[in-house]
């Protein structure tokens, strides 16, 4: 187990009513709480190692947040329940993220589980719930790999009643994506990357056919593996090409590979635009990545410019966002506000549910859940399919900045999605200098 997830335990335990500790300094209706068994326990799994670890860079400090918020226990139904997290880790590989959950719902007894960011960690937890009838909530992968990755099919009854997942679409990339790409001169001509993953082929199914229809000639290199070492036939193909546009969806670990091959080829120097997702996302990649780093466009699903307040804390994205650099010396990450959402709509649904022991009810509530979360309205009564709920994205863009704490910043260049976000800096060209 990580030294981050041991971390991560032992904060739980002493933090969380549930703990020796904080019962003992709990308020009088808390301790009675626990010790007539009422307390409510979630099971929260991330890939806290591995290489989907920066993942879960945020989770010791939104946990933090989110047990002093709830110290005093959470009422529902007229009674007032301590809050317990259990941790697992699924060490950035499927088989374990299944075998995790199962032992939250067998051996733990959680009344909940939550989940998130990549399908690589949620699509094994959720069908192990699934098959469990736990309660199990996600966020952070687009919602087609979530949905059709697990099975479903377009206009077909969901197959689902315990699961549920609220976040981005692969629709609104493409929709990010030419409203971004239309501030900038190029001949229109986009390279696509995307693996032969549930991320990949979600993105190749929607996307693809959305930007042709936009005007632009998509150039698609084709399926490959994750993990690969050796881009050499994609790059060859988009330069043949004469693409000026890369879109990636990458495991976060190839694409400095991909791009750092791109550059050594000559392919990065006759790109205008380098358009990232899943990989990419944090500023301590864009300063691997040196000066080809710099002027990277990616899409953001929180930004600490969102006008939006977390109700489980009481806190602003930017509040979110300072109190993480305070606390732990590191640019804030996407995943702060991402992470608290998950929060605000798992205690949201516990409250709406009436019954937070009743497993039925609490999949009923997740059903009809419309909350505000940090990252914005989470509704589940809208879509867009069953069991999904559709947040948003802007489009932004890493750019290096003199002076200031961090050598990077993520600049707002387009808020077509998500107009209440303000724009910070206009999108420039790439030029690898």
């Amino acid at each position: 187990m990580s030294r981050l997830v041991n971390s991560l335990t032992r904060r739980t335990l002493l933090k969380s009513t549930a703990g020796v500790a904080a019962a003992l300094a709990a308020p009088a209706f808390v301790r009675n709480a626990i010790a007539a068994g009422e307390t409510i326990n979630i099971g929260w799994i991330n890939a806290r190692s591995g290489p989907l670890s920066p993942f879960a860079e945020a989770d010791e400090y939104v946990l933090g947040l989110v047990n002093a918020a709830l110290k005093g226990g959470v009422e529902i139904g007229g009674k007032t329940y301590a809050v317990n997290f259990v941790l697992k880790d699924t060490q950035s590989d499927p088989v374990t993220g299944s075998k995790v959950a199962k032992e939250l719902i067998s051996a733990d007894k959680v009344d909940l589980v939550m989940t998130s960011s990549t399908p690589e960690t949620i699509n094994p937890v959720a069908d192990a719930c699934e098959a469990g009838a736990m309660p199990c909530l996600s966020t952070v992968a687009p919602w087609e790999a979530v949905y059709f990755g697990r099975g479903a099919k377009p206009g077909a009854p969901s197959p689902f009643k315990w699961t549920y997942h609220f976040s981005f679409g692969a629709s609104d990339f493409a929709a990010v994506y030419i409203d971004q790409w239309a501030k900038i001169a190029t001949n229109k001509k986009v390279g696509v990357l995307l693996p032969n993953d549930a991320d990949g082929n979600a993105i190749r199914a929607v996307m693809i056919p959305a930007l042709q229809k936009a005007g632009f000639t998509v150039t698609d290199a084709g399926p490959y593996e994750n993990g690969i070492t050796d881009f050499s036939a994609q790059i060859s193909t988009f330069m043949n090409a004469g693409v000026e546009i890369v879109n990636s969806f990458p495991f976060p670990p190839d694409f400095p590979v991909f791009w750092r091959q791109a550059a050594q080829k000559g392919f990065a120097q006759q790109v205008k635009i380098m358009q990232i997702a899943k990989a990419g996302l944090f500023e301590v990649e864009m300063e691997a990545m040196g000066d080809l780093g710099n002027g990277i466009a990616s899409g953001a699903y929180w930004h600490r410019a969102y006008p939006f307040v977390s109700p489980v804390t009481g806190k602003k994205c930017d509040e979110l966002a300072d109190g993480f650099e305070k606390a732990t010396g590191k640019p804030w990450s996407q995943q702060v506000g991402a992470q608290m959402a998950l929060f605000d709509a798992a205690i949201g649904a516990l409250k709406a549910s009436g019954n937070p022991k009743d497993k039925a009810a609490v999949a009923a509530a997740l059903s009809k859940l419309k909350v505000e979360t940090a990252t914005g309205l989470v509704d589940f009564t809208a879509g867009p399919v069953p069991n999904c709920a559709a947040t948003g994205l802007v489009g932004t863009q890493w750019l290096k900045k003199d002076g200031g704490k961090f050598p990077f910043t993520l600049e707002v260049t387009s808020n077509v999605l998500v107009p209440k976000v303000p724009l910070t800096a206009p999108l420039k060209p790439f030029e690898l200098g």
